[in-house]
């Protein structure tokens, strides 16, 4: 059981790397948190050789997702819609 709290743990690490390196080239914060509660749940899990560390930060990245932090939530909350490409607006 420990070796899958450690392989789970490093890819929620990989996937705070690479959460990371898209915030450097976009600069979205939501993507800055995400990745830095992945980073410190993986690390914590690995330290302390405990599973629930990874749970807790996948319930903490879900409600990071939930307060609209994740990317792409901007579009969606600011023109409540995705409009087809071509249509007239009317009005």
């Amino acid at each position: 059981m420990i070796y899958v709290t450690y392989f789970v743990a490093g890819i929620f690490i990989a996937l705070s790397f690479a959460m990371l390196y898209v915030f450097y080239r976009s600069s979205n914060f939501g993507l800055f948190v995400m990745g830095l509660t992945y980073g410190c749940s993986g690390l914590l899990a690995i330290l302390l050789g405990h599973w629930w560390p990874l749970v807790a930060g996948f319930v903490l990245v879900w409600l990071l997702k939930w307060l609209g932090l994740e990317p792409g939530s901007e579009a969606r909350n600011e023109g409540g819609g995705m409009r087809e490409e071509g249509k007239k607006d009317e009005g």
